[in-house]
């Protein structure tokens, strides 16, 4: 590895799945202006994430039906204008 570009300030950071409420710590040397209170009495700076290893599908083996089919209608619909003239 080359030397001097590895940041050196690691600390503990509290990091929130939003769509679970999941909250983990590990070190890191992300800014956050949030702080969280975690179970030990400590504060922590928060940085929150959109999906984690606790909500994904793929470490859940749960999967979200995702409507296709609708959002191929709405496409149609709104731009079935262009495609109408397209078609002339």
């Amino acid at each position: 590895m080359k030397k001097g570009i590895h940041p050196e300030s690691y600390r503990l950071v509290a990091f929130r799945d939003m769509s679970n409420g999941h909250t983990f710590l590990t070190r890191s040397t992300a800014h956050s202006r949030e702080t969280v209170t975690m179970d030990d009495g400590k504060e922590y700076p928060l940085i929150k994430l959109e999906i984690s290893n606790t909500s994904h599908p793929f470490y859940t083996g749960k999967m979200k039906l995702v409507d296709t089919a609708g959002r191929v209608d709405k496409f149609m619909n709104r731009y079935k204008s262009h495609y109408d003239k397209k078609k002339q």
